[in-house]
């Protein structure tokens, strides 16, 4: 089974005591803090921004892992590297120029995820699969926590492997959707290497234990 890295996703942090809660990942050996940004276009709802992510920045030696959830991309991928993100990933659904929003990031030194939603094939990012460092698989409809996880992506993991495989590529696996105690073994077996965990993660009381379990 695939040793993974754990990003708990700050969505669901206590924004009240954040750099307490930033203090508390980095007791339990987390991998990095993921870090969404939503528009309220691309999906429904509006989220945390550049302020935000400065906050953070300054709060913790964590990678931070940007996902831009947000139409035309390319318009921010520097704002959002400059300011912090270590890794940044954008969605193929969201521009019609993926190729040049992942240059943009490379660019800016930081790594670069191409994501897909639930209900886009793996063939829409094949083109673009020897330039990334990672593909974030949305296992729900992005835009809100707390959804639950949809089995059907399994597939997509499956099908991303036998492409790592038969191309000889070295791209990572990130999972993002639901995942809890259940479903993170079941990626993990799939050959995910990157896990997002959400509302999961921040219900518990022991950090260091769940990210252990996670890690499993």
């Amino acid at each position: 089974m695939t040793q993974v890295k754990v990003y708990p996703s700050l969505l669901s942090a206590d924004f009240l005591t954040l750099n307490d809660e930033l203090e508390a990942l980095e007791n339990a050996k987390v991998d990095g803090v993921h870090f969404d940004v939503m528009d309220g276009q691309f999906v429904p709802n509006i989220s945390i921004g550049v302020p935000i992510l400065d906050a953070v920045r300054k709060g913790t030696q964590l990678p931070i892992d940007v996902h831009l959830m947000i139409e035309h991309p390319e318009q921010y991928i520097p704002t959002i590297a400059e300011h912090g993100a270590d890794l940044i990933s954008v969605h193929v659904e969201a521009t019609p120029h993926i190729h040049r929003a992942i240059q943009l990031i490379k660019q800016h030194d930081a790594k670069a995820g191409v994501v897909i939603n639930p209900g886009t094939p793996i063939s829409e990012i094949v083109p673009v699969l020897r330039d990334v460092d990672y593909v974030l698989v949305m296992t729900v409809n992005p835009g809100f926590g707390g959804q639950p996880f949809i089995e059907n992506c399994i597939e997509k993991i499956d099908q991303l492997m036998e492409l790592k495989s038969s191309q000889s590529l070295s791209f990572s696996i990130e999972v993002d959707g639901g995942i809890n105690d259940k479903t993170a073994p079941v990626v993990k077996e799939h050959g995910a290497d990157m896990l997002v965990v959400g509302s999961h993660f921040f219900q518990q009381s022991d950090y260091a234990a769940v990210t252990n379990q996670l890690k499993g």
